[in-house]
């Protein structure tokens, strides 16, 4: 969730205002217009948003991975394809722990898989069984495959290269969760009502209410893409579901106060 505690998480969010020096500086360095000066601000988003760090080192259980960007047709060759940096949580501490100690072995690593799957995807990336199996979890990759069976059997389709054909599928039930929440489910009964675990429903959610509450605030889709470390399609879709789905006044107001809260935070700096 947004850190409306923090005023350094806020004004992080100042990182539009370098946007504008950046512009600037390619306008009167190299005498481009500001049509022009945006294309270059936005190739500079898309390029190496990847890497920009809101601090020095990622935090412990969690990697840099290399994976095929979710932009791809599924007939484009492994080779050729567009390649995407995202981070991944390959350990969690106490919640792995308890998922061990209470399913045992094959839970947590269908608990890690599921999380990872969708860290990747929500980052505008997908993994593949191969680079799970031999890179990540040092398993067969029939024991995966397995895996993957078993998540499918319970109505889950894990976001995967080789399930792109279903990604419409993923992205309803990404919709279906966001749209209980707001009409004011609590996490136990989404839960209970879609299959999907406490994580990856914390994460749909924590990510739908900073992109809406970005969205409030006028950012634009590359900006906030880059602050909450998304890809731009999914950032629009979010502002989309926001626009067109039906709010419960209370859920309204909770993400309407990320804003308040933010401006309280700087007026007090």
């Amino acid at each position: 969730m947004i850190n409306n505690t923090s005023s350094g998480k806020w004004d992080r969010l100042n990182a539009k205002n370098l946007d504008s020096q950046f512009k600037n500086e390619i306008m009167t360095g190299l005498n481009c217009s500001l049509f022009e000066s945006e294309a270059i601000l936005n190739t500079v988003h898309q390029v190496y948003g990847d890497y920009f760090k809101y601090s020095d080192s990622l935090q412990p259980g969690k990697t840099n991975f290399v994976v095929i960007s979710i932009e791809n047709s599924p007939a484009r060759k492994l080779t050729d394809a567009i390649k995407k940096t995202v981070t991944l949580t390959l350990d969690d501490g106490k919640n792995d722990l308890t998922v061990r100690e209470k399913g045992g072995v094959i839970a947590m690593r269908r608990h890690r898989l599921q999380r990872i799957c969708n860290e990747a995807f929500i980052q505008g990336g997908l993994l593949t069984v191969e680079d799970i199996a031999n890179r990540i979890f040092c398993c067969g990759e029939r024991t995966l495959v397995r895996d993957i069976k078993y998540f499918k059997d319970k109505g889950i389709m894990l976001p995967l290269r080789s399930t792109i054909k279903d990604m419409g599928r993923t992205l309803s039930h990404r919709k279906l969760i966001v749209e209980k929440w707001l009409n004011g489910y609590e996490y136990s009964e989404i839960i209970r009502t879609t299959n999907h675990s406490i994580d990856a429903i914390n994460n749909y959610i924590s990510k739908f209410k900073q992109v809406v509450a970005l969205s409030l605030e006028k950012y634009d889709t590359n900006t906030i893409a880059f602050l909450t470390k998304i890809s731009g399609p999914l950032v629009k879709t979010y502002v989309q579901m926001w626009q067109e789905l039906y709010a419960l006044p209370h859920r309204k107001s909770e993400i309407e106060s990320l804003v308040l809260k933010k401006n309280k935070t700087y007026k007090k700096t």
